[in-house]
């Protein structure tokens, strides 16, 4: 309950500042980049989950990992859904193919975006235990592909940044992405397992002295 409260938190508060009229003076542009920021910081709760389970045992970060997913998801396609919104709002119609090419090379930060949407979607699309059972192990592998949608995300939102301190944020984003896949690299994951048994070994002859 408390994932779902606290994941539709951000969407209260866009509906709330759309009625009561306080967004920016464009109002769609606005929307865009306040769906593209729970969109990442959701992104990052999902690949949250297993580390924290592994490094600090707690297991209950585990169950909540696929409905953070889902609405990382969410999030990402009123994100790209605004953007193209904002687009056709903007150019005429029989420049809109025109435009829209010349923006895909001239903009690299839309490409990473792109990328990393087009990556979720099968994600999002066999989340479910039916389509884990149809796929077997090779649902592990094809959703191994959210390890690199995250960093194109990332990506994406450090490119669109304007610099200087714009850029701070996505920065501390990187940082934190490359610290989560990086507790999943096989030898630093049997470190943290070690590590955990021996600080559960340390507590439990502490106790009993």
């Amino acid at each position: 309950m408390a994932v779902h409260v606290g994941s539709l938190i951000p969407l209260a508060r866009l509906v709330w500042d759309g009625y009561t009229r306080h967004l920016t003076a464009n109002p769609i542009q606005a929307l865009t980049q306040r769906t593209g920021y729970p969109a990442l910081v959701l992104l990052a709760l999902t690949l949250a989950c297993t580390p924290l389970n592994t490094v600090l045992g707690l297991r209950w970060t585990v169950p909540p990992r696929r409905t953070l997913g889902l609405y990382a998801f969410f999030y990402a396609c009123l994100h790209v859904l605004l953007f193209t919104t904002d687009y056709f709002f903007l150019v005429d119609e029989g420049q809109r193919w025109a435009v829209l090419s010349q923006q895909l090379v001239e903009k690299n930060y839309i490409v990473a975006g792109l990328a990393a949407f087009v990556m979720l979607v099968p994600l999002a699309i066999t989340s479910t235990k039916g389509w884990q059972r149809r796929l077997g192990r090779r649902w592990r592998w094809l959703h191994r592909a959210l390890y690199l949608a995250a960093p194109l995300a990332v990506t994406h939102f450090l490119w669109n940044a304007k610099g200087g301190a714009d850029r701070n944020e996505p920065l501390v984003f990187g940082a934190v992405l490359a610290g989560l896949l990086l507790l999943r690299l096989p030898p630093v994951r049997r470190a943290a397992y070690r590590w955990r048994a021996q600080s559960t070994a340390r507590a439990r002859t502490l106790v009993l002295e």
